[in-house]
């Protein structure tokens, strides 16, 4: 029986984007296809060096060499990629482009590893305004499950969804993208839903609500967020996109509403560049983001790929539009929690279902990231 549930990291537990650039056919199908634009993703290197400045990275960056001769695989502090792999948690040479501080205020978005971060920070008394106290009253169906874990957006259409309708004055949620379950229940497709349905009043409250805590993020000089999918789902009557698969009863009440996509490069980019515009815009005067990858795997797939497939190739579209965008900004930075998970040892980074991280290896990640960029 398929899950229809994308939970990320060990969480069991747009403006409104139009359709401006998504599905338009490119050319006549009468006469076939459009030819290839060779210019369409004709963009200069984001990373060029003399010479001498390579050598130079080369010679001073410890992390630099895969294998060498001669040495001990199993050398517990070698400094080559192949003896750093074998150890249980992987440890990746990691060089922040900026510090932050204590007292710093953060905001986490995004996928599951975005309440990782939460907890963390919460942990050492930092400030993190995205883990607002008003959700305490808002408790999960599944007690499970996290208790934030409705707050999670899983792709950047929905990040961007959620920034623009808390953020830029001249946009409205889209309240017809509220769709009813039965004549009492009605459904947000802009969250996750780990809580209770409820009726129109109390989704149009929680939705506030969410709105009123993400506008906290204009204080915060420090912003985590996390990709998850590169799978995504449009509303078509409402022409938005929306946080996730929305749920199953709709395909059968409704099934021409929603349309699947497997999104670009071109529009992952895209969106990441109007959150970059909307914070410059309206965020803290000296916002530093961090973005980030999820490790965890898709639940399933909607596309006719093998899941494993699948999975490899959104988290590869993820993980390169990030470190674009990073290199792009000098206040964007990128930490690989992805590679960490990766590259540790399964057994212990995995729990049995190969899906969820375990305790440990979330602790892991979240110490080398305070500890890299935590002044």
């Amino acid at each position: 029986m398929l899950s229809w549930q994308f939970s990320l990291i060990s969480c069991r537990s747009v403006m409104q984007i139009t359709n401006d650039v998504v599905s338009p056919p490119s050319a006549d199908q009468s006469i076939g296809p459009a030819p290839p634009d060779p210019h369409r993703f004709s963009t200069p290197p984001h990373y060029v060096a003399t010479a001498t400045e390579a050598v130079n990275n080369y010679r001073e960056n410890p992390a630099a060499i895969w294998y060498k001769d001669n040495t001990d695989p199993n050398d517990p502090v070698g400094r080559y990629a192949y003896q750093r792999l074998r150890q249980t948690c992987f440890i990746p040479h990691v060089v922040p482009k900026f510090k932050l501080c204590e007292e710093d205020k953060f905001y986490a978005i995004g996928s599951c590893f975005a309440r990782g971060i939460e907890k963390s920070l919460a942990g050492h008394k930092i400030a993190v305004e995205s883990a607002a106290p008003e959700f305490a009253k808002l408790q999960p169906a599944n007690r499970e499950g996290s208790g934030l874990g409705f707050t999670n957006k899983y792709n950047t259409y929905s990040i961007l969804n959620e920034l623009r309708w808390a953020l830029d004055p001249d946009v409205e949620f889209p309240r017809d993208s509220i769709v009813p379950l039965t004549k009492t229940t009605w459904y947000d497709p802009h969250t996750n839903p780990t809580l209770e349905f409820a009726d129109l009043e109390e989704t149009l409250e929680r939705r506030a609500l969410m709105q009123a805590v993400t506008k906290r993020i204009r204080n915060c000089r420090a912003v985590v967020l996390t990709l998850g999918l590169a799978e995504v789902w449009r509303d078509v009557k409402a022409n938005v996109f929306v946080n996730r698969t929305p749920i199953p009863s709709l395909f059968k009440t409704d099934p021409d509403r929603y349309e699947f996509q497997l999104s670009s490069f071109g529009e992952n980019w895209a969106n990441l560049e109007a959150i970059h515009a909307l914070l410059s815009q309206y965020g803290h005067p000296d916002v530093h983001i961090i973005v980030t990858v999820s490790p965890v795997p898709l639940m399933n797939t909607f596309s006719t790929m093998d899941i494993v497939v699948a999975n490899t190739w959104a988290k590869s579209l993820l993980r390169a539009v990030a470190q674009e965008w990073a290199a792009a900004h000098s206040n964007v930075d990128y930490f690989p929690s992805y590679e960490i998970v990766q590259n540790s040892d399964r057994a212990a980074a995995w729990d049995p279902d190969l899906r969820h991280v375990r305790g440990p290896g979330v602790q892991h990640i979240m110490d080398l990231f305070l500890g890299k960029y935590l002044e």
